[in-house]
């Protein structure tokens, strides 16, 4: 079934063509991504499939008897509501009881008594005739998962990322036949955007999402759509298969390109000789000359990042941080935290939303000051800080004097100047880009104003909150490869696990309760081990569930043979087999429990061997499983001698 049809879609946006006549269709159960760069009108067709903006031409038909749900960059939410109003307000009547039966259970635990014990009853017995209990148990994961818990908080007073999360929770629970998002991943933390993969993983849902995040991308999307210049490329298959198959499509245009630059030069030669006296045949060559060059203009090429800015010298002292502490209320931030710098280390910091990233990074700054303990400076570092809130730009400038007021150009290694207006091209501002004002700037664009605006300070520490925000994934790859490069320190938060992966060398975790572990290894590394330990409690949970099992059973087993030993003992006596299985048993029980006690003193010895602590556990449990086995009948046997 068809959900969505664009046929010849076209769109101008100040002055500049951004949908020029494009096409497509989102059969039921795809799930589609739009990716582009910045500027090239990704927020502009979604605003118009959902009604917000009209085409200049062409149309979008999405099917009348479908539901939509529409999660856009910046939701608006209606004030005066409360969080759980706004999540549930609009999915129905099942909706309406869930929200009755969570306030009913939530004033109950606040205040026991008969009047709450009704209210609790009565939205429980309409849950039950409505059979709305499946359905709370959605609204119950999604919520959790969401970490959204004050369901009466009213919406105007929350920050930005948590409308997000009440907007995108309230599009997943009304269960559209098609949910449409924009950049979905923003403003939430790692844990969050993982569960999030899962969810929209199932297989009965129908998507179309923009979004920077690769992994989301390649483990979500089986369809992606490339919006190129104001042209539609469809790409069957996940990122990875986009990846490879744009290359070989840029491959293919720059093949033809160098034919029509060929071809071009030919033609100008022509033109500039041709007699004043234009024939018919002249006249539609001059056509032809004409709409060639206007191709090859067109054409922008793809930018490559080579740039090693030279920084001030770092002194023998970066950054100190000794014996931190920080908290908010009862909130701990960090406890007791030590940490000493050393040159060009880049470190990712990860966790949880409101575990205190951005305090950490304001602490440095100076803009927090910690409860007690010192964070001191090196005399010769020059920070380059970029957070979340952005910088505040005059709209009415023109983008390269924006850059201009900070430096005219930047210093390389080698002596060479990178002037402001070449800087900008590498990060895609070409240069009429350069001369427009900044309110046509689309949001990520600004963004990159900001990020460069940084990075003509030639700071040798850079701090980055969240820089890859509302970026497209082209300048994420020039962000990328600038930082790998780069000589400096970099202290970067980001949940773009692509991202972190690329460019860090390790990772603070901030675990909550002002725990911060440093783990050797990048976001994956540390997934993949967080993954194993987590494994391992499980196991050791078992065991212990298995151990206290067991010792019901030796008990159940010694009351049941004490009760039958008087009438059994003349008439049961011991083999020869079983007094030579019954000292084996002993040996073997002893071996087992030997090898158990050093593999267990190995363990505690492991932290990043993932293959060696994953077999370590798989023999573990096989050992449990022949202790288990082995005890029960030395107990039989020894009720023989």
């Amino acid at each position: 079934m068809n959900y969505i049809s664009v046929e010849q879609l076209k769109k101008t946006w100040h002055d500049k063509p951004v949908l020029n006549g494009i096409s497509f269709g989102i059969q039921q159960g795809e799930k589609v991504a739009l990716v582009a760069a910045n500027g090239q009108g990704k927020s502009t067709l979604l605003k118009i499939l959902t009604k917000q903006e009209s085409p200049d031409a062409g149309l979008a038909i999405i099917r009348k008897e479908i539901q939509i749900g529409y999660l856009s960059q910046e939701p608006i939410l209606y004030n005066g509501k409360t969080v759980l109003e706004q999540v549930l307000g609009e999915a129905g009547e099942v909706a309406a009881a869930v929200a009755q039966y969570e306030r009913a259970v939530e004033m109950h635990e606040k205040h026991t008594n008969d009047e709450s014990a009704k209210m609790l009853d009565s939205a429980t017995e309409k849950m039950n005739n409505l059979g709305a209990w499946d359905y709370e148990h959605k609204v119950q994961q999604v919520l959790t998962q969401l970490q959204i818990t004050n369901f009466d908080q009213l919406t105007d007073s929350l920050s930005g990322g948590q409308r997000k999360r009440v907007a995108l929770a309230q599009v997943l629970l009304a269960q559209p036949d098609l949910i449409i998002m924009d950049e979905p991943t923003n403003h939430l933390d790692l844990s969050m955007i993982e569960w999030l993969e899962g969810y929209l993983g199932q297989k009965d849902l129908t998507l179309l999402l923009v979004t920077h995040d690769r992994y989301f991308l390649d483990r979500v999307c089986d369809r992606i759509l490339e919006l190129d210049r104001g042209e539609l490329y469809s790409y069957k298959g996940n990122y990875s298969y986009f990846i490879e198959n744009k290359a070989l499509r840029e491959s293919v245009q720059a093949s033809e390109l160098e034919k029509d630059k060929n071809l071009y030069r030919r033609e100008l030669d022509w033109v500039r000789r041709m007699p004043k006296a234009r024939t018919t045949k002249s006249k539609s060559r001059v056509e032809a000359f004409d709409d060639l060059e206007k191709r090859i203009s067109g054409i922008q090429h793809k930018r490559e990042m080579n740039i090693s800015i030279r920084m001030e010298r770092m002194g023998a002292k970066i950054l100190e941080l000794h014996h931190v502490n920080k908290q908010f209320g009862d909130r701990k931030i960090l406890d007791d935290f030590s940490y000493i710098f050393k040159r060009g280390e880049k470190v990712g910091i990860v966790g949880k939303n409101g575990v205190g990233k951005s305090t950490f990074l304001n602490m440095i700054m100076g803009l927090e000051m910690p409860d007690a303990g010192k964070v001191i400076l090196g005399d010769t570092m020059i920070f380059g800080y970029y957070n979340q809130l952005g910088m505040k730009i005059d709209e009415g400038k023109k983008v390269i004097d924006v850059v201009r007021d900070v430096a005219d150009y930047i210093m390389m290694d080698g002596g060479l100047k990178l002037t402001a207006s070449q800087l900008l091209m590498q990060f895609g501002f070409d240069y009429q880009k350069q001369y427009d004002f900044v309110v046509k700037l689309s949001g990520g664009e600004r963004r990159r104003l900001y990020l460069l605006t940084i990075l003509m300070k030639s700071p040798n520490f850079l701090i980055l909150d969240e820089p890859t925000n509302d970026l497209d994934i082209e300048t994420l790859g020039v962000l990328e490869n600038f930082l790998v490069g780069y000589g400096g320190c970099l202290l970067v938060v980001s949940h773009d696990r692509y991202f972190m992966d690329k460019v860090v060398d390790h990772c603070f975790v901030f675990e909550g309760d002002g725990i911060v572990k440093d783990f050797p290894g990048n976001y994956s590394d540390y997934r993949e081990w967080a993954d194993i330990e987590e494994q391992r409690l499980e196991q050791e949970e078992k065991q212990r569930a298995g151990a206290e099992k067991l010792g019901l059973q030796v008990v159940e087993k010694v009351a049941e043979v004490a009760a039958t030993a008087a009438v059994d003992a003349s008439k049961k006596k011991a083999s020869y087999k079983e007094k030579f299985e019954f000292e084996q048993l002993d040996k073997d029980i002893a071996a087992l429990e030997a090898e158990k006690l050093e593999l267990q003193e190995e363990l505690n010895g492991l932290s990043t061997e993932f293959e060696r602590i994953s077999a370590i556990g798989d023999r573990m449990s096989i050992i449990e499983s022949l202790l288990d086995e082995k005890g029960m009948r030395w107990l039989e046997l020894s009720e023989l001698f």
